[in-house]
């Protein structure tokens, strides 16, 4: 069976410089606890502002649930990072933990990227699920170090009738799918979805 490669691309796809940022990236990729299929490459002429595009989407195999996307711009000598739009691509201003900026060769930006990119893969990503009768209710993706959320969901019609009536009482609106985690109490599963785990007992984590 044939091995996929990590952040596969074409050859002529990509200008020289390109080319080695991307290998050196790949070369590092090999080590990392991901699939292949989500690292990615845009090539320059498919991308809003001319520049190479890499990214990865880090999710939570267990629900098949994409929880982040991170990437970085490569423009020749410079290369910009962060948290990415999961549709244009562009970098989060939103997101400052996130941020990478650096100046170099390709190869020396090949090398600071995946620097970053590792860092972030070896966060302590969480996953907090609220539970009735058996069925998850609420779920919430955090990381353990800074408790900084990135994605959450709330299934009204899975939750136990007191807490909604609990929550319209107290005015809470829920819009797009977020979820006001003070009003729900401890979760009733904590799972450590990947990167270093916590030093404390999962249940201890607040």
């Amino acid at each position: 069976m044939e091995e996929i490669p990590w952040f596969e691309y074409e050859e002529d796809d990509l200008d020289v410089a390109q080319g080695v940022f991307v290998d050196v990236l790949a070369e590092r990729a090999g080590s990392w606890q991901v699939d292949p299929l989500h690292t990615v490459v845009l090539p320059s002429a498919h991308t809003s502002n001319g520049q190479l595009i890499v990214y990865l989407d880090i999710g939570d195999p267990q629900r098949n649930q994409g929880v982040l996307t991170i990437g970085a711009h490569f423009g020749g000598s410079v290369v910009r990072g962060g948290e990415l739009h999961n549709q244009d691509f562009t970098v989060r201003q939103t997101a400052s933990e996130f941020t990478l900026e650096a100046a170099g060769s390709p190869t020396e930006l090949g090398n600071r990227a995946a620097e970053w990119f590792e860092a972030v893969l070896a966060r302590p990503l969480m996953r907090w699920e609220w539970q009735h009768e058996g069925r998850t209710y609420a779920v919430r993706y955090e990381y353990a170090d800074t408790g900084r959320g990135l994605s959450e969901g709330f299934e009204t019609p899975l939750a136990p009738d007191a807490l909604r009536k609990r929550l319209a009482a107290d005015g809470v609106i829920r819009g797009r799918g977020r979820i006001n985690r003070a009003g729900l109490g401890p979760p009733d599963v904590i799972t450590h979805i990947r990167g270093i785990r916590p030093d404390r007992s999962l249940r201890d984590i607040s």
